[in-house]
Formats: structure tokens, C-alpha cells, sequence
């Protein structure tokens, strides 16, 4: 059919809203709503003519319209923030959100969400109060430091501890750890956007108390603003190395009446040798250091928000709060509420491990996770047999930039089909009701269960059981 009968024969958009059926649509989301739906389909049949030969009439039929304008309104009403499976073993998957939270605390951050709360507001004495209260004391009972406050990342808690001890003064840092933190933003950057000025130390893969100690000889004690450690979480120089200790640091910088900043980066509130983890400094050791300011992140081993938590001496952190970055780089209160609920986890619980998802994650035994993926092999084989599935053992990772040496052992579930290619199978796992992000390896798709709940299997068997 000519392309000019086939664009007379699209329906217009007022037949179109008078049909029955979309009106019974209209009355759930709208007349605006559904009219917009109609005209963007509208004019995507019309390219469409315009731009093929091959179409006949039921391309532009009424019942084409009405299910393309459907299909539409409902993506249109979801969430382009929602829920995913995470199957990747990758446990702080940046991309899918990094740390998962307790499920325990969601009463008590919606409770905060949902209404009027005491943000800055002192009950016991009627005025304005302090945001940071709320988290203070639990910090530094939970650590030991002097004092603590919260901003909105760790790279925003470098920035603002930097920017207030170090603006218009120079900080030494070893040339091995000025890392990239991700999103291309740079130790360096974060330093020049703080007013301080880089003084490196040291080479790439060896750096010396002793070559701090020169770089301070060369320059006036009061030109120096601070000595700045990166803990390199993202990744390890191996081989021929040497790395500065954070006591030596600290000791330095006190007989040079320097304050030392000690970026840790992933920030674990206990310690993690009990889970066989070795190679990573606890928030409490580096505290009983002496170390001047320590800054980290909440959402990776702490299992919390998104958040950067500075600890230090309390005239130090009592500069930082009248910095005025500080108000730029605040929390709002359903950050707050949650970081509030997963400290206070860690004050309650004889366990972490057993309410903060991260740790249980990474503490999984084998056995146990052997015993699961075997469980969801089974609902899967039951309800889509055309698939070929078994198990294989594999290795989940920590991600997010933390313990990038870690290897942790695991079993993985294998899908494959004659029917469908790995890349489709998990191009249409992702793009389901619910996205399942997986693996490829080999032709087939995997599906490590250490990252996934137990609630979740459901929707993964009613995903596989759809496709074919």
C-alpha cells in the first residue's frame, strides 16, 4: 500500500481517546497523560510509513495504535530508579547501588521519610539543633575517635578536610597513592579544588618515612598544612614495593606539629581477619593510631548509605563544621535516618554480620552457598526445562573499589539454550519485569547466589520460565 493511503489510514487522536478501552486507561493515569501517549505514537507510525515500503494497513491499525499506546503509558509510569537482582557475585557493585541495606531498618527510615522529624531540631530545649547530633556520639562510641561528622561522600570528606586544614598550603602525598577514585575524579583534582597544593613524595611503587621527612625539611613547618595517606582500596602495586605506615606518619607529623589525613577509603567497622580478610585496616585501628582526621566511605564495608564519615581531634572536626563546604556537602534526613539505623546495628547486634548484608555477604560459607544454588538450580529445571543448567565454582568479588585482591570462593549457576544465545538470555533477563543483571562466560549465562536474596529467587524462576 502507498505510503500516503497508509498515512490517512492512522487514527486520529480524538477517535483514539474515545475508545473504550482507553478510556478505562485514561481514568487511571490521566487525559494528559494518555493524549501525549497517542500523539508520540502518532508520529512514530508516520516515520515509519515514510520511511519503508513494506508496510500494509495493520501497521496503522486502531488495535496497533491502542497496544503501542499502551505499551508506552506503562513504560512510561514505572520508576527509572527501581529494584534489580544483582547476580553478579560482585557484593559493592557500584552500578547497581554498592552496599544493599538491612532490612531490619526500613520501618525506621520510612518513619523519617513519610513525615515531620527532629532534624535540627533540639527537643530538650525547644530550638534549632544540630543535624549531625543525630550520628555523632554513635561514631565515636563505635570507634573511639574525639569527635566525627558526616557529609555526603568520602570524596566530598577529603575535599572538606583538605579545603579546611591545607587551603593555601601544601600537603605531602606519596606519588603510589594518588589514586583515581572513580568517575575519572583524581586525588590531585580533589586537592587543587581544595585550595591546597600537592607536594608528592616518594615513586610509584616506593615511598619512604624518610622521603616525607626531607620534603618537610625543605619547606617551613607552617607552609606544610597537612601529610596525606591514601589507603589504595581499589587496587595493589605488588613486587618490588615499600609503603609508609600510618603509625609513621603519625609520628612524624606529631614531631613536626603537622596533622596527618588518613583517606581509608572503605571504612570497615570491625574486623575483618575474623572473616578471613587480612589485608585491610579496621576504622578502629587506624584510630588508635593517633592519626590526626580519617575519612571514609558509608556505603561499601560499613554496609550503610551513601555517605563520607569524617572522624578526628575534636578542634580539628570543630574547624571543619564552620567550613562552609560543609553545608554544601551535607546529608539529607533519609541518609541520615539510615546511616543512623545501620550504627546503631553495629552497637546492638552481638553479630554484624548476621543483620548488615555486606558482611554476610562476604563471610558466606561455601557449604552454604553450594546448598542455595543447588535450591534455585531446582525451581529454575522445574518450571523452564528447556534450559541447560548446571553448577560450576567460581570466585565472587567485593567490588566497589574495595579488597580488589579479594577472591572469594563460590558456586555459580550455568544457563544455556539451543533456543537463544547467551547475549539475548541476558539481555532479556535485564530487561524484565524486575532487571537480573548476570554474567556471560563461556556461552552461558551465570548466576552467583552469594549476591542474591533468598526473596529473590521467585522472581528469577518467573523470569527464565517467561522467556521461552
Amino acid at each position: 500500500m502507498k505510503s500516503n493511503e497508509l498515512l490517512r489510514l492512522i487514527p486520529k487522536v480524538d477517535e483514539i481517546l474515545n475508545n473504550e478501552e482507553v478510556m478505562k486507561v485514561i481514568e487511571c493515569f490521566g487525559r494528559k497523560v494518555v493524549r501525549n501517549a497517542i500523539r508520540e505514537v502518532a508520529d512514530e507510525m508516520r516515520s515509519e510509513v515514510l520511511a519503508s515500503d513494506n508496510l500494509d494497513e495493520s501497521h496503522v491499525s486502531m488495535q496497533e495504535v491502542l497496544r503501542r499506546t499502551l505499551n508506552k503509558i506503562e513504560e512510561g509510569s514505572k520508576m527509572n530508579l527501581r529494584k534489580a537482582i544483582n547476580a553478579t557475585g560482585v557484593i559493592l557493585h557500584t552500578n547497581l547501588g554498592r552496599a544493599p541495606l538491612s532490612g531490619v531498618i526500613k520501618d525506621k527510615i520510612w518513619e523519617i521519610a513519610e513525615g515531620y522529624s527532629t532534624l535540627e531540631f533540639d527537643i530538650s530545649t525547644g530550638e534549632r539543633g544540630s543535624r549531625y547530633s543525630h550520628v555523632e556520639k554513635l561514631i565515636t562510641s563505635l570507634t573511639g575517635a574525639e569527635s566525627a561528622l558526616v557529609v555526603n561522600n568520602n570524596a566530598a570528606a577529603v575535599m572538606l578536610a583538605l579545603g579546611t586544614l591545607a587551603k593555601d598550603k601544601k600537603v605531602i602525598a606519596s606519588r603510589g597513592e594518588l589514586v583515581e577514585i572513580g568517575g575519572s575524579f583524581r586525588i590531585p583534582e580533589i586537592m587543587q579544588q581544595s585550595g591546597a597544593t600537592l607536594l608528592e613524595v616518594g615513586t610509584t611503587n616506593r615511598t619512604r618515612i624518610s622521603d616525607y621527612e626531607k620534603e618537610v625539611g625543605k619547606n617551613e613547618t607552617d607552609e606544610i598544612g597537612a601529610l596525606l595517606k591514601v589507603h589504595t582500596s581499589n587496587f595493589k602495586i605488588v613486587g618490588f614495593t615499600e609503603e609508609v605506615l600510618l603509625e609513621d606518619m603519625v609520628k612524624l607529623g606529631k614531631d613536626k606539629n603537622i596533622p596527618v589525613i588518613y583517606d581509608l577509603g572503605s571504612g570497615a567497622l570491625v574486623d575483618l581477619k575474623q572473616y578471613g580478610i587480612d589485608d585491610e585496616m579496621s576504622v578502629l585501628d587506624s584510630v588508635k593510631t593517633g592519626v590526626d582526621v580519617v575519612c571514609f566511605s558509608g556505603d561499601k564495608l560499613l554496609g550503610g548509605p551513601q555517605a563520607g564519615i569524617i572522624l578526628g581531634k575534636k578542634d580539628l572536626i570543630d574547624k571543619m563544621k564552620k567550613n562552609p563546604l560543609t553545608r554544601a556537602f551535607r546529608i539529607d534526613k533519609l541518609t541520615l535516618a539510615a546511616l543512623e539505623a545501620v550504627l546503631r546495628i553495629y552497637i546492638n547486634a552481638d553479630d554484624a554480620a548476621s543483620e548488615i548484608p555486606v558482611l554476610n555477604m562476604l563471610s558466606m560459607n561455601k557449604d552454604d552457598i553450594v546448598a542455595r544454588a543447588k535450591g534455585l538450580q531446582k525451581l529454575i529445571s522445574k518450571k523452564a526445562s528447556s534450559f541447560e543448567i548446571s553448577l560450576e565454582d567460581d570466585f565472587s568479588q567485593a567490588g566497589g573499589g574495595t579488597l580488589p585482591l579479594l577472591k572469594l570462593p563460590t558456586n555459580i549457576i550455568t544457563v544455556s539454550s539451543e533456543k537463544i544465545s547467551a547475549e539475548e538470555l541476558e539481555t532479556r533477563l535485564r530487561n524484565g519485569k524486575v532487571p537480573i543483571i548476570t554474567r556471560i562466560n563461556k556461552g552461558k549465562v551465570y548466576i552467583d547466589v552469594r549476591t542474591v536474596s533468598d526473596e529473590d529467587f521467585e522472581l528469577i524462576v518467573e523470569a527464565f520460565s517467561g522467556i521461552l
